[in-house]
């Protein structure tokens, strides 16, 4: 018979994440860039590096008395997968993507803060779970808490928070310019290259999963930095940080007993 992964690497040392059953908390953060692992391990208490291996950089740490990771995925649907269904496999139960991502609407500006109610799949990896046909949404009791701490938050957030559909894209360079034009005439306020199938795994995993990300520029008006560094993008990851984790604590009290 051919091999089972699922049952083969379940409740062991992870192959890509090098991660073992105990190194991380139920609740774990999925940016892209190893960088931002570090970026988050500064808001949380007690951080330690508990692997480092791919694209794959690992905290582990603690907020508010909450125990919480941070798992770095890489770009694109592929290997967000890989280290989502690798961190369910040793105790992950809430995987949360905080990244960058490119807004699809008018005033929607740098360093705002977009919350997924859902996404596009515009990927091919969800297909090897599910039909195209088959909706990818994140969880609906995670993502409120989200959103109510986020409104909550914005008096002292610099950025504005809005919420909504977004589209998940393989192909960073092969978005034309009719491509963003139709994806923003279906009413998408951005585009990244995650949310998608992260939450298909979730949802055949019966995990939740949630996304919050930084606006890096805005596609259709055109204020994109690609030379110089991004401060209003470095601002909104901070503030997505902690928007993150104060919902996490938030979400922990009202669902501890489960």
């Amino acid at each position: 018979m051919a091999l089972d992964k699922e049952s083969k690497t379940l409740g062991k040392k992870q192959y890509h994440i090098h991660l073992k059953p105990g190194d991380i908390g139920k609740y774990v953060l999925l940016p892209g860039d190893p960088a931002r692992s570090d970026r988050v391990a500064k808001y949380l208490d007690n951080a330690e590096l508990v692997a480092n291996n791919r694209e794959h950089r690992t905290f582990t740490g603690y907020y508010k008395g909450v125990r919480v990771s941070v798992t770095s995925t890489g770009m694109g649907c592929p290997s967000a997968a890989i280290a989502a269904e690798e961190l369910m496999n040793i105790g992950a139960e809430c995987l949360i993507r905080i990244g960058s991502s490119a807004a699809l609407q008018d005033g929607i500006s740098i360093g705002d803060l977009m919350i997924s109610t859902g996404s596009m799949k515009n990927e091919g990896t969800s297909r090897f779970y599910v039909p195209d046909c088959f909706p990818s949404v994140p969880d609906f009791d995670l993502t409120r808490t989200i959103i109510d701490t986020a409104r909550e938050m914005q008096p002292e957030l610099k950025g504005k928070v809005f919420y909504g559909i977004n589209a998940s894209d393989d192909a960073f360079y092969g978005e034309t310019q009719e491509w963003i034009e139709k994806l923003s005439s279906y009413g998408c306020l951005n585009v990244e290259m995650e949310s998608s199938a992260l939450y298909t795994v979730c949802t055949r995993r019966k995990k939740r999963a949630a996304m919050i990300s930084a606006v890096s520029g805005n596609l259709i008006t055109g204020e994109v930095i690609y030379e110089t560094a991004n401060e209003g993008l470095a601002t909104g990851w901070d503030e997505e940080i902690r928007v993150v984790l104060e919902a996490i604590y938030r979400f922990d009290r009202e669902h501890a007993a489960e």
